[in-house]
């Protein structure tokens, strides 16, 4: 897409979450089993097509790319909608796309383009991403996947081992799905087990190499992510200071407090620019991809922290109550800090 269509397509999205991830909506599909709403998920894959945006055509896609993937990721971080983008539509996607298995693709991507199935990849051991926690032998699968996004919604599971990718379902024999409790409310994790399930492999390139490019492209979606959760931090914080009068006068036209909000402001906008140079380099595959995305990781990580955090103190007491919306973005904040490791900066090569 052009920079106009992305505006314009951006545009389209925010709306069509302003009027139905409100935040009312968004704390009753927490509290279900499901964890998001599924009519808020068919409108976004039916009229505006996200499931869709990274598979090619050929597979019933649109032939868009990962960067308007993570422009969607973004948008959904702003109303902290629990759909399942991130975990089946960027991460499912891209490991069937990178696995080269065009057999594979076209079995399984048109029901994930379409958004009537999705996807959930089991990629790290218990201790975190770093190593594989499920081994393959003969066609069976034994081990535990933990943190596994929407583990216990999604009946695609995609098995990153250190033998390969695999294929298999969540109601396979040996396949046991448990729900786990985490610090966000707003997102489902699951650790799933498996005792000698049946699995397909998916393509048969280095699992290494594939762990290390899903590395990536999950920091650059977090990057998208916390940008537009930042965002809308500091404008619920404007808009609040504005509205809140002390001694006569809106606390925002405090000097101390124009201050902070403007820190804010600066932090949101170069974390911003950092996320969207990550996304590009990622969607590009460019040989900074692996520097770019860490600088992402490490400054949206700490900009939504502190940005969260300001949140709250501006807010005042009201932030710290449960009805209040802030309490959410601080635990996403702290949530997506831990989410997919935190790893170590590359080393560029000599």
């Amino acid at each position: 897409m052009s920079s106009n269509e992305l505006l314009e397509f951006r545009t389209s999205v925010r709306a069509l979450l302003a009027k139905h991830a409100t935040p009312a909506a968004v704390r009753a599909a927490m509290d279900t089993d499901l964890g998001y709403d599924p009519k808020l998920w068919t409108m976004l894959c039916e009229q505006v097509g996200v499931a869709a945006l990274a598979v090619p055509e050929e597979w019933g896609g649109a032939g868009a790319g990962l960067v308007e993937s993570l422009m969607v990721v973004g948008e959904l971080g702003r109303t902290l909608a629990g759909v399942p983008m991130l975990g089946s539509a960027v991460l499912g996607v891209q490991a069937i796309l990178l696995s080269g298995d065009e057999q594979a693709c076209a079995r399984l991507l048109p029901d994930l383009a379409e958004g009537s199935r999705t996807a959930a990849l089991c990629w790290a051991d218990a201790t975190g991403w770093d190593s594989a926690g499920v081994r393959a032998s003969d066609g069976k699968l034994n081990g535990a996947a933990h943190y596994v996004l929407h583990g216990a919604q999604a009946d695609l599971l995609l098995v990153l081992t250190d033998d390969g990718l695999f294929e298999t379902t969540a109601d396979a024999p040996g396949v046991v799905v448990t729900p786990t409790p985490g610090l966000d409310p707003t997102r489902k994790l699951a650790a799933i087990a498996f005792t000698d399930a049946p699995a397909t492999r998916i393509g048969t390139g280095d699992p290494a190499a594939l762990r290390t490019r899903l590395r990536e492209i999950a920091w650059a979606a977090l990057a998208a992510e916390q940008v537009g959760a930042a965002r809308h931090c500091l404008e619920m914080t404007v808009e609040y200071t504005a509205s809140r009068v002390q001694f006569g006068r809106p606390i925002g036209s405090f000097q101390a407090l124009k201050h902070r909000m403007a820190d804010m402001y600066v932090l949101v906008e170069s974390a911003e620019s950092t996320a969207l140079a990550a996304a590009q380099a990622v969607a590009e595959n460019s040989d900074s991809a692996a520097e770019d995305v860490y600088v992402a990781r490490k400054h949206c990580t700490e900009t939504f922290s502190h940005v969260a955090a300001e949140t709250i103190q501006l807010h005042g007491g009201i932030a710290i109550t449960w009805e209040h919306d802030a309490h959410l973005y601080f635990k996403r904040a702290h949530a997506t800090a831990e989410l997919f490791g935190t790893g170590r900066r590359p080393v560029a090569a000599a």
